[in-house]
């Protein structure tokens, strides 16, 4: 998924991602009065400039998109700030069908050796639980997954009994161990419910744009706010709460 338009070797951003960089651009800025403010130490004025610089950087030049709220029937939720983001939708057995999928938590390195020499290649892991059950206090069936780029891999299959406490689950052997044809049976009844290779590519594709998001975010929410965070002047201060007694003094008094 492109992030926009190519100008000039840069993307050019969209809307949401120039609406989301200008909010985090104007933090730090406040409409009390100067003086109500000590005025930015050296240090800071230099973390601020070099943070605006960093968050325009990545604006300008490796911009997210807006994320998707859809997909093949699952609507996504994402989780601003989490690791995780949600996918629910309905199967045409009247299941519902609920899927946590982790951002990137683990690579391999693959080791390609063609005319052009030997180069890496890295590829990204997702961790995924699939849930399937009929109505909010059924039992369900679990699915640990890999999500690989276009492929999806069983780990552990476990039934989920709502009625009982989650340290007595036995979660089934290694997938691996089971019958060939009960692995093939497994695949395919994912795979009617719209989990399967191709449902891994989007996941990889939502999860790198989320990546670039969480970063500008942090870069700005976190780190900016906080260490360009100004001072409250004592002087103003005190001003304030001298004030604030007398309008409550003369309050009373006009009662």
């Amino acid at each position: 998924m492109s992030g926009g338009a190519l100008i000039s070797g840069r993307r050019r951003a969209c809307p949401f991602i120039k609406s989301m960089c200008s909010t985090i651009l104007r933090r730090g800025a406040h409409n009390s009065p100067d003086n109500a403010f000590l005025p930015y130490s050296p240090l800071q004025s230099k973390m601020q400039r070099l943070l605006s610089n960093e968050i325009q950087y990545q604006c300008d030049y490796a911009p997210p998109h807006q994320p998707l709220t859809e997909y093949n029937g699952f609507s996504v939720e994402d989780r601003p700030g989490q690791l995780l983001i949600t996918l629910s939708g309905k199967s045409t057995e009247d299941e519902s069908i609920k899927i946590d999928a982790t951002m990137f938590d683990g690579f391999m390195v693959d080791r390609i050796v063609d005319e052009r020499g030997t180069r890496e290649n890295p590829r990204f892991h997702i961790s995924m639980l699939v849930d399937v059950r009929k109505g909010e206090r059924s039992d369900a069936i679990k699915f640990v997954c890999s999500a690989w780029p276009g492929s999806l891999e069983i780990q552990k299959v476990f039934v989920y009994r709502h009625d009982e406490s989650s340290a007595r689950f036995y979660m089934g052997p290694d997938f691996k161990n089971l019958n060939t044809n009960l692995q093939i049976g497994f695949y395919q009844f994912l795979d009617a419910r719209g989990v399967n290779d191709k449902l891994t590519l989007f996941l990889h594709n939502y999860i790198a744009n989320k990546d670039r998001i969480e970063l500008i975010r942090w870069l700005g929410k976190d780190l900016k706010a906080l260490l360009t965070m100004k001072r409250v002047n004592p002087v103003y201060g005190h001003f304030e709460k001298s004030f604030g007694c007398i309008w409550f003094l003369w309050q009373l008094r006009k009662d």
